[in-house]
């Protein structure tokens, strides 16, 4: 009687030994992709990277833990063959959700897969780019988050106006193969220049000496004003543009606030570390089996106001009272 007591109490525990070692076995690594137009040394590129991280750790994703993500980076004016490249070498990786930051990447993107879910932040008209069949039905294998206010051409003109009222010529600056939306917010804008009586004009760049004629040429007039929207080439080389405003004494606006932290005069633009955030949410939902195809394109609804008083006083210029409280941040 002992011997078979002993005999069940062991098979017992022989019974409990699977259950056991399933309960110790890690949770399985899940693989996000990151497709970043920025440098790894860019500070920005570093903080979205951050920012998203946080927030799928609070929906239950940690690095290490169950969840591994594969960067691709951007370097310098990375050109055609090279952001194709990269976005092959991504894929073969063989994440199960990629994210990809900025319009001009996600074309390269679309042509190396077809079956990975893509979500991508900053972009200004997926529909008219063709990645997706509609906003409200993205279709295909991808969706996301747009960076495109149909008005907003017009309140950057308005709030440079506001900033230097002496300007009446306005130029805004894009690399046409690096900005798609450099020409609609020149056309946002338009409406705006026929209103406030003001001039405005197109001016492509496509190498940094391109960008230093401009800024010349609106400073020899003594009344130039600089629309800078959302363009990878810019904001690669924004500490050139900085430094050439000042030095010329050219009032610039800007689209996001990184540009004036970093010494820009003013930004207005949609909050990017919140589209981060939301494609966390995103990112998670397609983990856990929702289709990129059903998840709506969600336009911006949150903009940001940022004024950096120092360079507007080496630009010589008093930052108007009513820009001052209708910032969200004025930087001493």
């Amino acid at each position: 009687m002992i011997r078979r007591r002993e005999f069940i109490t062991l098979l017992g525990g022989a019974a409990a030994w699977p259950l056991a070692a399933g309960a110790q076995q890690p949770n399985p690594m899940r693989r996000v992709g990151v497709f970043m137009n920025y440098s790894e040394t860019d500070p920005e590129g570093q903080v979205r990277v951050a920012v998203l991280r946080q927030a799928l750790e609070k929906l239950g994703w940690t690095v290490g833990r169950n969840l591994v993500i594969e960067y691709r980076w951007g370097v310098g004016d990375l050109d055609r063959t090279q952001v194709a490249a990269a976005a092959a070498d991504l894929v073969r990786s063989m994440p199960e959700v990629i994210l990809v930051n900025g319009g001009p990447w996600v074309t390269p993107l679309l042509q190396a897969t077809r079956a990975i879910p893509i979500v991508f932040t900053l972009v200004s008209e997926p529909v008219a780019l063709d990645f997706v069949a509609s906003l409200a039905r993205p279709g295909g294998n991808i969706t996301g988050f747009t960076n495109l206010e149909p008005t907003i051409g017009s309140k950057w003109l308005e709030l440079l106006t506001e900033m230097a009222p002496r300007i009446d010529r306005f130029a805004v600056m894009f690399d046409p193969e690096t900005s798609t939306i450099g020409v609609q917010m020149f056309r946002s804008a338009e409406a705006a220049a026929r209103r406030f009586a003001v001039e405005l004009v197109e001016a492509q760049v496509r190498q940094p000496a391109d960008i230093e004629k401009v800024i010349a040429a609106l400073a020899r007039e003594q009344r130039g004003g600089l629309i800078v929207p959302p363009d990878g080439f810019t904001r690669s080389h924004r500490k050139l543009v900085f430094d050439l405003a000042v030095r010329h004494g050219v009032p610039v606006i800007y689209p996001y606030r990184y540009f004036a932290e970093e010494g820009g005069l003013m930004s207005y633009g949609v909050d990017t570390h919140h589209q981060s955030r939301q494609a966390a949410d995103y990112i998670d939902r397609i983990l856990r089996g929702e289709k990129p195809a059903d998840l709506p394109i969600q336009q911006p609804t949150k903009f940001e106001l940022v004024i950096n008083m120092k360079t507007a006083k080496s630009l010589g210029l008093t930052v108007p009272l009513t820009l001052q409280v209708a910032a969200d941040e004025v930087i001493e």
